[in-house]
């Protein structure tokens, strides 16, 4: 079964016991292989708060070399994995073995082998040696979505910040049962409206859009993302509603200090 979280997936055959995870970074695979083999680099990026943390993590890297990471849960209950370095190929593969001191049985081997692509490196885990143990596989093939992910997050491109402006605008009829008395006229020009912001939402600026049902009236109300307050008032003067309304609609705009919104 394959779980895509962002760029990071994984797939686990819970039969033959291999999971199979990958995940594009926009980092150089020199950049990317240190951050899965320096000690330093490794117990910062590995882990989150609300799931585990890694406190520290200690390795002799060169084949036959061990490596040991200690950590706790959420829960705060301590954890410990512990392997050795089976092949190192810098910066291209590494291969190690994995005994992790909550789950019983032989050691696993995991696999990392970094491949560049356009602007940075694909990194493609194998983790096998779960046959016999479909629990533990699934459960690991969860795991590497997330380690994949702080990893990308960690060393990859920073999300610029978020520098729009938002607004809520309110678009008011010429009377208050405007919505109910409707001319055919006006049915074609509100028709026109809906199909003149409906790009405008799939591309991002309009956060929510539609009708209001208050007891004084119905109006419109949208939450719009923009550059610049001229930039709304140029949006909203290419509206039908406002080119067509012969005067009669018009924009109510207010300033939104901060926005908290699902993206999807």
């Amino acid at each position: 079964m394959s779980h895509p979280t962002g760029a990071a997936r994984a797939i686990a055959d819970v039969t033959g016991g291999t999971i199979l995870a990958t995940v594009d970074i926009m980092a150089s695979p020199e950049r990317v292989f240190a951050a899965l083999s320096e000690a330093d680099e490794i117990s910062r990026w590995w882990g989150h708060p609300s799931v585990y943390t890694t406190d520290k993590w200690t390795t002799d890297f060169r084949v036959g070399g061990q490596w040991r990471a200690d950590g706790r849960g959420a829960d705060g209950v301590p954890f410990h994995v512990t392997g050795e370095f089976l092949e190192i190929d810098p910066p291209h593969r590494i291969v190690q073995t994995w005994q992790p001191s909550w789950a019983g049985g032989p050691a696993t081997t995991l696999t990392y082998e970094l491949s560049p692509i356009s602007g940075g490196t694909r990194v493609m885990v194998r983790h096998d040696g779960f046959k016999g143990r479909p629990d533990a596989c699934a459960d690991h093939s969860n795991g590497w979505i997330m380690v994949l992910g702080w990893l990308a997050a960690d060393i990859g491109p920073k999300p610029r910040p978020d520098m729009s402006k938002y607004f809520v605008a309110r678009l008011l009829g010429p009377r208050p049962d405007f919505a109910r008395t409707l001319t055919e006229e006006e049915m074609a020009m509100m028709l026109a409206h809906v199909a003149y912001w409906r790009p405008l939402v799939e591309a991002g600026k309009v956060i929510a859009l539609g009708p209001v049902d208050d007891p004084k009236g119905t109006y419109g109300i949208g939450i719009i993302r923009v550059d610049s307050e001229d930039e709304l008032l140029s949006l909203q003067r290419e509206d039908p509603a406002i080119q067509l309304g012969k005067g009669g609609m018009r924009y109510e705009n207010a300033p939104m200090r901060r926005i908290i919104y699902q993206t999807q």
